[in-house]
């Protein structure tokens, strides 16, 4: 049951940050075709949060499956007990750090949310609103590692690895 609430939160993360993505296209064909009017608008500041959240939200779908850039040139040469202690170390560092990430990214909203802080450009937009889908966003990557730490300590095989695309420390022939 735990496992699927996760999986499928993890899922609506990566729908979240296509729609933000999907806004960023809206904002500047919105800007264009009003410059083609003759109309000054300004989207750059809407793109900008939309791009911030969108990044943020991807962050624990594309963890979960395996797309992030991870550098195996070191760790494959090792012995599977060996890379499974590094994955470990990896995921709890990682947790670590995201989880006092997202703390002071949820701080930065609230806080932002009491003073009633907008944005400086033409908007004039609240900083709340793009700070929480940062917020949302890193603390799902934080939920992420440590669902994926407590499910290696466990004695799971790591979910988060694909093979190597390219194999470029592979022998050729």
């Amino acid at each position: 049951m735990l496992r699927s609430i996760l999986d499928n939160f993890y899922l609506l993360c990566g729908y979240l940050a296509a729609t933000f993505m999907v806004g960023i296209g809206v904002c500047i064909l919105v800007q264009i075709t009003w410059r083609m009017l003759g109309v000054t608008f300004d989207a750059t500041e809407a793109s900008g949060f939309c791009l911030a959240s969108a990044t943020f939200l991807g962050l624990a779908h594309t963890l979960r499956h395996g797309s992030h850039v991870r550098i195996n040139l070191l760790t494959s040469k090792l012995p599977k007990r060996l890379q499974h202690s590094m994955n470990i170390v990896n995921c709890l560092l990682g947790s670590a750090v995201a989880g006092y990430l997202a703390w002071n990214v949820i701080l930065l909203a609230l806080q932002s949310f009491n003073f009633h802080d907008v944005s400086p450009g033409l908007l004039g937009m609240p900083m709340w609103i793009p700070q929480a889908g940062a917020a949302l966003g890193v603390t799902a990557l934080a939920i992420a590692l440590l669902d994926e730490l407590l499910w290696l300590v466990a004695g799971g095989e790591s979910r988060c690895e694909t093979e190597d695309e390219i194999g470029i420390d592979a022998p050729i022939a």
